[in-house]
């Protein structure tokens, strides 16, 4: 299910400030335009002391806010709960304001409450707003879901674009209702054509994931657009991901770059993150090493194991940093921590090898552990090795093959080839060619040169396939121009025995010199071999 992030409560209790003038609040700035506040709160004062509850109200304000007085957040709460008592609905909300922020006063969730509730019995759609989010949150009550979608309703039938919002949420995520995405797209849509760029942005997902309606990439491009362009991170972060990854656009690192930094600059980690890539790449801007450290450190002390991984490279590789293993094991240990699962291969990497930390192979293999538990088929390859070797593990070759088993239907290619050589030695299962072989070919197919090599000679022989010489002439090539030696030194024989290709002692020879080259003692041994033949069909040659 996708995950549709509420707006942040920081920001939805700012509609205090926000929130629908009444009479007496444009009364209050009618007075304080025309008047000098001071004498602005002297006429007031009268009024208020006559009983006149928007004065009251005025007040509170201007105590509140320090317009022509001092600030006294308890002369506000005195002068708000006059005009309270008296009815004054906006007087009410701005006490349960008072006390959910405890401003002057103990905060006092309960308190907050029961004066958020008087005005929302009144209509007032702030408050009804307010109430929600209390029953939301579980504040100065017991959570409650429905409860709190009911007082959302009254706001958002009011118009209240943070009660519309709210609502979206609920019926994307399912609280307190069944799930319904397009009852989230109709409260999404009313927001949004108010300009909530949280409404925007959410709606722009729903049309991206096609949860509610069609599935509509330009129209989930216009809703991100006006987010991004209204300011909210989130939404900059994604049209940064839309142009860098060309998903229902042209490709455009450079506005990906661009979106990225608006995003990053507010302090967006995924933003700082995807910015860090850029810069490491070079896509969309000139390669620069250092500031993809500078991002992914921003990203990283905020916690993003993404970045925190990606520092630990930089580090590791030397890479906009001087190379420090040590520092490179930090970073991975503070991403590996939190379930990062490539920081956790790294650190089976790092402990198995003794790069930045004593070498030590049961630390290894507990790093590799969880990344494989997690699915990663490069550690579950190496903890196979692990398990096939003894190395931080008893020594187990049915845990080695179930590992390796597990990497090689995930695709790895190390341990395709590796579930080749178990079948074709029979360590720890029956010998078997045929899957051998099987195995052999999904891992050549993907490059694997020793699979390569080794599928030629299956080729050759004719285990576990009909014996093809001309394939394996073809396996052995591939492998050979990859300056494998052994493919090297067999394709060498197969042009001097005239196997699968005409005999040819030239190319013979550029083979097996090519294998020499690289230490090995057959090939050497063979060359020479070959040279002695054919100086002895030269001299036969001569003699006829």
């Amino acid at each position: 299910m996708m995950n549709v992030k509420y707006v942040c409560v920081s920001l939805i209790i700012l509609i205090f400030f926000i929130a629908k003038t009444t009479a007496a609040e444009s009364q209050a700035t009618g007075i304080a335009s025309d008047q000098t506040a001071a004498s602005a709160f002297e006429d007031s004062a009268k009024k208020a002391e006559s009983g006149d509850m928007d004065a009251q109200y005025i007040i509170g304000r201007m105590h509140y806010d320090g317009q022509g007085v001092p600030r006294n957040y308890k002369k506000a709460v005195e002068w708000y709960t006059r005009a309270a008592e008296q009815g004054h609905r906006t007087a009410q909300r701005s006490i349960g304001t008072i006390y959910y922020y405890g401003h002057g006063v103990e905060q006092d969730d309960q308190t907050a409450m029961k004066w958020f509730r008087k005005a929302a019995e009144q209509g007032d759609a702030d408050s009804q707003l307010w109430l929600g989010i209390m029953y939301d949150d579980g504040r100065g009550v017991a959570q409650n879901y429905k409860e709190a979608i009911k007082w959302y309703q009254m706001a958002a039938e009011q118009g209240n674009i943070y009660a519309q919002h709210s609502l979206g949420v609920m019926y994307a995520e399912g609280y307190g209702v069944t799930q319904d995405f397009k009852e989230a797209v109709k409260w999404f849509h009313m927001a949004a054509r108010q300009e909530d760029s949280d409404s925007q942005y959410n709606l722009g997902m729903l049309y991206a994931g096609g949860y509610g309606v069609p599935q509509d990439n330009k129209t989930a491009f216009d809703w991100i657009s006006k987010a991004a362009h209204g300011g909210l991170d989130k939404a900059q972060f994604q049209l940064g991901w839309v142009y860098a990854s060309g998903t229902g656009i042209a490709q455009d690192y450079t506005e990906a770059v661009r979106w990225y930094t608006m995003a990053a600059e507010q302090g967006n980690v995924h933003a700082q993150n995807s910015l860090g890539l850029m810069y490491a790449d070079g896509n969309g801007v000139s390669q620069d090493y250092k500031a993809a450290v500078r991002w992914f450190m921003m990203a990283a002390e905020q916690g993003d194991t993404d970045a925190q991984f990606w520092l630990g490279q930089m580090y590791d590789d030397g890479r906009g940093v001087a190379q420090d293993h040590k520092e490179a094991l930090t970073w991975y240990q503070k991403a590996a921590n939190q379930g990062n699962v490539y920081a956790q291969y790294h650190l089976g990497i790092m402990y198995a090898g003794g790069h930045g930390v004593r070498q030590d192979h049961k630390e290894a293999a507990r790093w590799f552990t969880m990344a494989a538990h997690q699915g990663d088929t490069v550690a579950q390859y190496h903890l196979g090795m692990m398990y096939a070797e003894g190395y931080g593990v008893p020594q187990d070759d049915k845990s080695a093959f179930n590992w390796f088993s597990r990497s090689a239907l995930g695709g790895f290619d190390k341990a395709q080839y590796q579930l080749g050589w178990i079948y074709v030695r029979g360590k720890g299962v029956p010998q078997d060619y045929t899957e051998a072989f099987k195995w052999y070919t999904m891992a050549a197919e993907q490059g694997n040169v020793h699979a390569q090599n080794s599928l030629g000679l299956m080729y050759a022989d004719g285990n576990g396939v009909s014996q093809d010489y001309k394939a394996a002439v073809r396996w052995f090539m591939m492998a050979a121009e990859q300056n494998d030696a052994y493919a090297q030194y067999n394709l060498g024989v197969m042009y001097a025995e005239g196997q699968g290709v005409p005999q040819d002692y030239v190319n013979a020879l550029k083979y097996l010199d090519l294998a020499a080259g690289e230490g090995d003692e057959r090939a050497r041994q063979y060359a020479d071999e070959l040279k002695k033949r054919m100086d002895h069909g030269q001299a036969l040659e001569k003699d006829e």
